[in-house]
């Protein structure tokens, strides 16, 4: 398959293994950082970090829109659906993700709520239609990749003239994350957190292009390779940052040039600029609150707002005390490292949204790393 199988290949990931191992430096240690999920799960699946050598670490960060959504967010949604003129909509992962007090969205439904796993924002859209009676609310989430159909639908609906559609938005935006990792105390201060250089997000990076990480590369010194999400990709992306880190240079390098550019997408951009404007603050689960990282509709769209139309008040909420999705977010511990992971916490019983989502860097592990991990541990016993 075009595109796939060229870039799974077996026996050119030998040969990039071994360009990386004669690459390293034998007298230092390398830390990268893959911001995106998709990216963790990739390197998860494929056993990318048993091609890598003892000293080239890949460290997991916040690149899941589901495990960043703060607990508060969550709670929201659910008091949402619970109004009886409300119909929820949104997507399959956000169901289960753990709110205050063991409340979930799939709990909510269960209890009679009118919540509705969609696919798209379209699916939304056409509820809307189908029932005008109802007050639909699409529940967005996720990065830059997933704001332009919001945008879209959003001026549909305009177009439609349905008044019964609203969004409850929770768009986020990934340089302000990357930012705010990087001067975080665990990187900058205590120096807790190593990271050498950043995997760049692809599907992202379709849309914003590569020129919004100039500013890490320049102001962080950190090197940043834009990476596709087939083993290949990664691992030559990671061959990439050494490259760079033992040249002592940071620049923005572009591995995905089959579908990432330097401007990006303008049509895309041109959407959510018209649509959305930037919240002085937003939560982020692990981070805190990160000023200017995320999305809010324009007084324009004022109508089509959830937040507005329902007065939704923000509640922040703490995280199960237990859980480690926090650190693990901002890279400070691993899955394996949580108390909860494969006892109490599984895909089945999920304390945290780490374990929930795809994407999370918890269920990856369980899903692909749990046992190769204990076999590394066991051969170097």
């Amino acid at each position: 398959m075009k595109f796939v199988d060229e870039y799974r290949d077996g026996e050119l990931a030998k040969k990039l293994a071994s360009r990386i191992a004669a690459s390293v430096r034998p007298d230092r240690e390398y830390a990268f950082m893959e911001f995106c999920g998709g990216h963790t799960h990739a390197i998860s699946r494929y056993g990318v970090e048993d091609l890598l050598p003892a000293n080239v670490r890949m460290v997991h960060g916040p690149g899941c829109p589901v495990c960043v959504l703060p607990v508060g967010r969550i709670d929201t949604a659910i008091r949402l659906a619970r109004n009886p003129s409300v119909t929820l909509c949104t997507y399959g992962d956000l169901m289960r993700v753990p709110g205050s007090n063991g409340t979930s969205l799939m709990k909510a439904k269960a209890e009679g709520a009118d919540i509705r796993m969609v696919y798209s924002t379209l699916d939304a859209l056409r509820i809307a239609e189908a029932e005008p009676a109802r007050e639909v609310v699409f529940f967005a989430i996720g990065f830059e990749t997933t704001t332009p159909p919001t945008a879209v639908a959003i001026k549909l609906a305009e177009k439609k003239g349905l008044n019964n559609f609203t969004v409850f938005c929770n768009h986020v935006l990934t340089p302000s994350a990357i930012q705010n990792i990087l001067e975080s105390p665990d990187v900058r201060d205590l120096g807790t957190v190593q990271i050498d250089g950043f995997v760049g997000p692809a599907h992202v990076s379709t849309v914003i292009g590569t020129e919004p990480y100039a500013f890490f590369a320049e102001e962080f010194q950190k090197p940043v390779v834009i990476a596709g999400f087939e083993p290949l990709d990664v691992l030559q992306a990671v061959a990439m940052l050494i490259d760079q880190v033992n040249e002592d240079r940071h620049e923005v390098e572009n591995e995905y040039t089959r579908a990432v550019t330097a401007e990006g997408n303008a049509v895309a951009k041109a959407e959510v600029a018209e649509v959305f404007e930037l919240r002085r603050s937003f939560e982020w689960r692990g981070l805190g609150e990160v000023p200017y990282s995320a999305l809010k509709l324009k007084a324009k769209y004022a109508a089509f707002d959830a937040e507005a139309r329902f007065d939704l008040q923000y509640i922040p909420a703490d995280d199960n005390p237990a859980c480690e999705c926090g650190a693990i977010l901002r890279g400070v511990k691993e899955p394996a490292e949580c108390k909860l992971f494969g006892t109490v916490c599984t895909p089945e019983t999920p304390m945290g949204s780490c374990m929930v989502s795809s994407e999370g860097a918890c269920a990856a592990h369980w899903t692909y790393g749990r046992f190769r991990a204990a076999s590394r541990v066991k051969r170097a016993s």
